[in-house]
């Protein structure tokens, strides 16, 4: 843990410790000693935090503490709700990357993961986010959670398709936890509050070619938590909501914990598809009007179920029933 990090953290032992509800303030003597720096480092680093998005409100023959609202991602934030799960996860966060996908399956490819702890990458902003099919996914910064894991699963990969179903329902139930939304998804990989999108997921993977397994699987997922400052790009309005509305306190420290946690818990068996029947009853789209999209064919259907292996079951207008395991669909006009 660095210089910087470890202030942060110091800081957010003091917010945690307070009894009145108000961070009690640390003075800079009070940090230097207990890191062993100068004063004047940590003057520098408590810049960087400011600079990084941290509320640190610096008061004279005070010190330092975190603004009643501090929202900022940040390793320690996010671990210190973990509890002891925070020994899973390496978690490393970013200011700005490209993309969060990107960085972790660089990781793979070039054999550079850590044993032991599951890498976890989560960034304040994306400049080439990405979608399914290869679609910008919109990543401003300070108002969404940009985060992927890099798992090694072993099983087929028709099996790994669970990751992104498991995501789904994790990303449902860290919603629900942390704030007073209600979260639904849109098949395969959407979720939805107040009927806008708010969270996609990207799965990405290495298949065997020898033995049909995975050599790894990056699972990416990224939650609009607020509305972006200057609002959402006009071709987004009409589809894209957030989470929240009111800035909330470590809000999104608190939601990729809470969203950890129950990804920890549904891998653990990639094999076991009980969630099956919560992916099920959060979905929306049973008994809508569908276009299921295959390449340049827009095919009209309605969705009529979604069986134990969360593949979302349509009739076409000839009366054929098919089981689809991948793929996109839009909900046409009642």
């Amino acid at each position: 843990m660095d210089t910087k990090t470890r202030i942060a953290a110091l800081l957010e032992e003091a917010a945690d410790a307070s009894v009145s509800g108000t961070p009690a303030y640390l003075s800079g003597s009070e940090i230097a000693a207990k890191l062993g720096i100068t004063r004047a480092a940590v003057w520098k680093c408590i810049g960087a935090l400011k600079a990084e998005g941290y509320d640190i409100e610096s008061v004279p023959h005070h010190g330092y503490r975190l603004g009643a609202d501090n929202d900022t991602i940040n390793t320690a934030g996010i671990q210190k709700y973990l509890g002891d799960l925070a020994a899973s996860y390496a978690i490393t966060t970013y200011d700005e990357v490209t993309s969060t996908n990107a960085l972790l399956r660089e990781m793979a490819e070039n054999g550079s993961a850590p044993s032991g702890p599951c890498p976890v990458a989560v960034a304040n902003r994306q400049t080439a986010g990405r979608g399914r099919k290869g679609r910008f996914f919109y990543s401003p910064d300070a108002s969404g959670i940009y985060l992927s894991v890099l798992l090694h699963p072993e099983v087929s990969a028709s099996e790994a398709s669970n990751i992104t179903t498991i995501a789904a329902v994790c990303a449902c139930r860290a919603i629900e936890e942390c704030t007073d939304s209600t979260a639904s998804i849109k098949w395969v990989n959407d979720i939805f509050v107040n009927e806008k999108k708010v969270c996609g997921i990207l799965t990405e993977a290495s298949v065997n070619l020898e033995n049909g397994g995975l050599d790894w699987a990056v699972m990416g997922i990224g939650f609009n938590v607020y509305e972006p400052a200057d609002g959402f790009p006009k071709e987004l309005r009409s589809i894209a909501g957030s989470i929240a509305s009111d800035r909330q306190k470590d809000l999104r420290n608190r939601l990729i914990a809470a969203f950890l946690k129950h990804f920890h818990a549904l891998t653990a068996d990639l094999c076991d598809r009980s969630y099956a029947a919560e992916y099920k009853r959060r979905s929306f789209l049973v008994g809508h009007k569908v276009n299921v999209l295959t390449g340049r064919d827009t095919i009209p259907a309605t969705a009529i179920d979604i069986d134990e292996e969360c593949r979302l079951i349509v009739r076409y207008e000839d009366g054929h029933t098919e089981a689809l395991f991948s793929g996109e669909v839009s909900v046409r006009p009642q």
